[in-house]
């Protein structure tokens, strides 16, 4: 549903592993468009462009995914990786581990573990976070209200994003959405209707 929580990476993350003298270089990123996906893989080709290969897996939120052996035998590359990034619940994301050959052949197997560590260990160095919905709202009260509209923020769970005093205090707020109605019942019902409380746009934001 477009707005359950799900998980993502909590930044980008990078981390290598070598088997039998071959470099794994795992980088991952957090990301929602394929063509985000596809500009974070040219950059990382650009990047190593001396590499044997450059398997690569995303998956988006909304189901997306797509993976590639880049040369490896069939499926010994991207699926593993595709597989780490399903198997820890995230979403949003694109990992593409670089392989610079070592000379030495790993075998199906060992291709497929080491793709698989390399991801998992980016991962590991990105983090994950929990993305939840929040809806960005103005809030305009008397300054006798303010304390009091404060506090209630706070019960919510929301938080100030700006303040501005005038005639009246006028505050960029935000909440998580499923406190949004409630807030707004409490800012009436301590103002007598005189408050204003004006919900924006919805976002996602790490908990």
């Amino acid at each position: 549903m477009p707005n359950e929580a799900f998980l993502m990476p909590r930044g980008p993350g990078e981390a290598e592993i070598v088997e039998k003298r071959s470099r794994f270089i795992g980088a991952l990123a957090p990301l929602d468009s394929d063509e985000a996906a596809k500009a974070f893989l040219q950059e990382r080709r650009a990047l190593h462009k001396t590499a044997s290969h450059h398997v690569y897996a995303w998956l988006l939120r909304d189901g997306g995914a797509r993976y590639s052996d880049d040369g490896e035998p069939q499926g010994t590359g991207g699926p593993p990786v595709l597989e780490v990034l399903r198997r820890e619940g995230v979403r949003n994301v694109c990992c593409v581990v670089t392989r610079y050959f070592g000379g030495t052949l790993l075998g199906a197997a060992g291709l497929t573990r080491a793709y698989a560590a390399a991801a998992k260990a980016a991962l590991e160095a990105a983090g994950i976070a929990e993305m939840r919905p929040w809806t960005a709202a103005t809030l305009v009260c008397g300054y006798a209200l303010w304390r009091r509209m404060q506090l209630e923020l706070a019960a919510c769970g929301g938080v100030e994003e700006g303040v501005a005093f005038a005639a009246e205090v006028t505050a960029d707020v935000a909440l998580p959405t499923p406190r949004l109605s409630e807030f707004q019942a409490r800012a009436a019902e301590l103002s007598a209707g005189q408050a204003i409380f004006r919900p924006g746009l919805e976002s996602f934001r790490a908990l």
